[in-house]
Parts: structure tokens; C-alpha cells; sequence
């Protein structure tokens, strides 16, 4: 029998999560960890709306190597909107539980534990402490999660944004089927713990020339010092069983039968100078599921709430025009 998971909710915030001179915490924001059944430790974070204005509340779903303090400017973003924010690290990354003895290397034993994770989180943290109606704001990997996860969010979720959601990896030395081939031989050879790209060792700088992930500067430091000042939130490269495991994700989302499920209403906002996903193979996906919509910024990099003010002030104007308006009618309509 598995033992019920416990929830500590409305922790110390002080205590769980971090501020640096440019990133400080939003106010009024509450903190907590929660126990999986297989008896790992989340880590999330609520910020409730504005009394006066309340639009419902949206779950913020990271990408990989991604943490709650890299989200503060967007909760304050969603604050001003009047929503309820929610918002978790996923496990293996940011300050929920790592899996492997090296705290560096992304990795996951499945992906299910993802939907899983979400579920638990929606079930025990969202539905029980935040307002509706419920929305959720997704990128990279993130979308991916949600994405994967429809059927346990349909019940509850009236929209999604996926932000430069991973549909796909840019077709460099290997295609997505050969890199899912290579991917899946070193984990069945026990080799799935090794790198398969190793990226930066957190605690060292990157420059800012030559990022693939913003166009400003200014953030980009900030989002640097973050991981600088606390090492421990960050992650180098996935592991070939991460890497394999998205992928095999990928797969099944676009089996013929996942394809015409029904679709909560979802809007696919793509990055036109992304060279960390596929922005073609998301727009592909997008095209092939009902109530999806896809618009591409052009020239922003992958991380579109990170971005320059000229591309994050057009992400705003497509998620204020698909949120909230017209949300409420679509919970009873087919989807």
C-alpha cells in the first residue's frame, strides 16, 4: 500500500526561497514543499491575486533547469493581471528533490513522474488554496508536461499558453528520430546517467554573447546571478535518459489517437529565432489538434517571458487576448 503523501502548505517563504539585489520576491507570496507518493520533495509557491481584482489563477509550469526565483518579473506580470498564481519546481531541478547522486545532471526516471508531480499538485496545493477559474502558462519543457498531462487537466483547466513549447529538438548533427534512437540505447545500456550535453556547471557565468535564450542583456545577467549566488537551483546538461524520455513523450503525443483527443483550447506562442526547440515542429502539432492556436514572435530567442521588452510586450498582448476573454464560456462547449 502506498502511504498517503503529506503537505506542509504556507511555509516561511524566507526560509524556502531566495531574492538577489535585482530579483526579489514578490510580495505576499507563500512558499511550501509537498511529498509525492513515491515520497519526493516539491517545492512550490503561491501568490494570491489582488482582492479587488480577481481574474482566477494560473499555473506556471518551468522549463527544464528552470526555478521558481528565474519566474518572479512574470508572477509580478500575472499579479498586475489580477490572477493567483501557483507555481512548483519540477523534481530533479530548482530546490525540489534531486534524483541522482550528482546534483548537476537533468535527469528523470520517467516522464509520468511529471504528470504525476502536476496532478498531485493541481489536486493537493491548487484546487484546495487558489480561486477559479484555473489556466495554465507553460513553457519549454513545461509545455510539454502540460501537454502530456491533458486527460488530468481537462476537468479543471479552461485555457493554455505554451510558450515555446518542446515539440521537438532544431535539427542540428540529428534528426528527432535518430537522437531518440541513440537516446534510448544508452539508457537500455545502462548508460542513461551520462551526459548528452553537458552545458555549464552551475555557479559559473555564461556570457551574454553568443546566448541562445534572450536578447536581454539585463535579464539574462539577472537570471545568471540567480544561479550564481545560489548554486544549488541550478542544472548543467540532460542526461540521455531526460533526453530519451522527452522524446518518447513527443512520440506518444503524436500517435493518431492522442491527436484526436479532445484538447482543452490552447494557444502555441513560438519564438522565430528559437535554436533550443523545434518552433516547426510545435506549429506542425499545433496545426494537427483541435482548438489550438499558434502565432510565432518573430526574432525573439526561446525564453519569451525572459525576452527583450519588444518581444515580451507581444507575448503579453496574444496571452492577454486569449486570457481571460471568452474563457468562461468554453468549459461546456466541445472541445
Amino acid at each position: 500500500m502506498t502511504t498517503p503523501a503529506r503537505t506542509d502548505t504556507h511555509e516561511s517563504p524566507e526560509e524556502i526561497l531566495f531574492d538577489t539585489a535585482d530579483n526579489l520576491k514578490p510580495k505576499e507570496l507563500q512558499a511550501g514543499f509537498i511529498d509525492t507518493k513515491d515520497h519526493k520533495k516539491l517545492r512550490y509557491a503561491l501568490v494570491p491575486s489582488h482582492p479587488v481584482h480577481k481574474q482566477g489563477t494560473v499555473i506556471l509550469l518551468h522549463g527544464r533547469n528552470e526555478c521558481i526565483e528565474k519566474y518572479y518579473e512574470t508572477i509580478d506580470d500575472l499579479h498586475m493581471r489580477g490572477f493567483h498564481v501557483a507555481t512548483m519546481d519540477w523534481r530533479g531541478q530548482g530546490h525540489s528533490e534531486r534524483l541522482i547522486k550528482d546534483k548537476n545532471r537533468g535527469f528523470v526516471r520517467r516522464f509520468k513522474d511529471y504528470t504525476d508531480d502536476l496532478e498531485q499538485f493541481l489536486n493537493e496545493i491548487v484546487l484546495k488554496n487558489c480561486p477559479a477559474p484555473f489556466y495554465v502558462l507553460a513553457h519549454s519543457a513545461g509545455g510539454l508536461i502540460a501537454l502530456s498531462s491533458m486527460a488530468h487537466l481537462a476537468p479543471h483547466i479552461e485555457r493554455i499558453v505554451l510558450a515555446a513549447p518542446l515539440l521537438g529538438f532544431p535539427a542540428k548533427r540529428f534528426s528527432d528520430t535518430n537522437l531518440r534512437r541513440i537516446s534510448r540505447f544508452m539508457q537500455l545500456s545502462g548508460l542513461g546517467k551520462i551526459y548528452a550535453r553537458r552545458g555549464v556547471i552551475p555557479g559559473h557565468k555564461r556570457e551574454f554573447i553568443g546566448n541562445v535564450l534572450t536578447s536581454d542583456e539585463q535579464r539574462y545577467q539577472r537570471n545568471q546571478q540567480i544561479i550564481y549566488d545560489c548554486s544549488s537551483l541550478g542544472l548543467a546538461g540532460p542526461t540521455f535518459t531526460w533526453v530519451s524520455n522527452a522524446l518518447r513523450a513527443i512520440q506518444m503525443l503524436n500517435l493518431p489517437k492522442n491527436l484526436s483527443a479532445p484538447k482543452i483550447p490552447t494557444l502555441f506562442i513560438l519564438a522565430g529565432a528559437d535554436t533550443v526547440v523545434s518552433s516547426r515542429a510545435a506549429e506542425d502539432y499545433a496545426r494537427q489538434i483541435r482548438g489550438a492556436t499558434s502565432i510565432t514572435i518573430d526574432g525573439a530567442r526561446h525564453e519569451l517571458m525572459q525576452e527583450d521588452d519588444h518581444y515580451r510586450q507581444q507575448f503579453w498582448a496574444a496571452f492577454d487576448a486569449f486570457i481571460p476573454a471568452g474563457a468562461q464560456q468554453t468549459k461546456d462547449q466541445p472541445k
